[in-house]
């Protein structure tokens, strides 16, 4: 079931306000960084998907247009809440143990409103869009390993990326530093992540089909009834 076509003047402009949160942060991480390092980043790929998909959303939502396929919103839906919570838990964490606090604590001016824009604003206002702007129940089971393979194709590309270039700096995460853990650490790094991640993904789906329909979006789920001529 998909949502129905409709105007949503407020929704657009709610959407275009993360689109441009997401865009902010990645111009300030490139102005800072050389931009093909910058989009290394899962974070930074992570968030240009924000940016591509809720412009796209939003353009859709002003024009009264069907609303983008819960399989794409989903998938950014799973990579962005990957996105907070790693960073939040892992990176920004001192007692996680692959902490990189003391290098977070040397970013000053603009690097720390992009950090927040990055990995706190765009999280939490793409998770309230997906519990109050949209209708209920529309992600499926077989949407799990459909979206897995964006993060697990990340670490593919990470892996094979650090192999191809010369130390220091070749791996974009801790936990994915062959250097510091080896292929057998790293691999193992990995298969936690990968199981954390699934049972992350089906905690949304399960949401997703638990969460109430909210009274505003009564008017999203079918379209109104025909009226009699007269």
């Amino acid at each position: 079931m998909f949502e129905a076509a409709i105007r949503r003047p407020y929704v657009a402009a709610y959407r275009a306000l993360i689109a441009a949160a997401a865009v902010t942060g990645i111009t300030i991480e490139c102005a800072h960084t050389d931009p093909l390092r910058v989009f290394t980043y899962f974070t930074i790929l992570t968030n240009a998907a924000i940016a591509i998909t809720f412009a796209w959303s939003a353009h859709r939502n002003w024009t009264g247009r069907h609303p983008l396929s819960p399989r794409i919103t989903g998938a950014v839906l799973l990579c962005i809440v990957i996105t907070g919570l790693v960073y939040h838990l892992v990176l920004a964490n001192e007692s996680s143990g692959f902490s990189e606090a003391e290098h977070l604590a040397q970013r000053t001016g603009d690097l720390v409103l992009s950090n927040q824009l990055l990995h706190t604003v765009t999280p939490v206002t793409v998770t309230l869009d997906w519990l109050l702007l949209t209708t209920p129940a529309l992600f499926h089971w077989r949407y799990t390993y459909q979206w897995l393979a964006l993060p697990l194709a990340y670490a593919a590309f990470a892996l094979v990326r650090g192999a191809l270039i010369d130390p220091p700096g070749r791996y974009p995460y801790p936990f994915l530093d062959v250097d510091l853990h080896g292929y057998p650490g790293v691999l193992r790094n990995a298969l936690v992540l990968a199981l954390v991640f699934s049972a992350l993904s089906l905690l949304l789906i399960t949401l997703d089909r638990a969460r109430p329909r909210l009274p505003t979006q009564e008017n999203r789920i079918s379209s109104p009834a025909p009226r009699p001529l007269k």
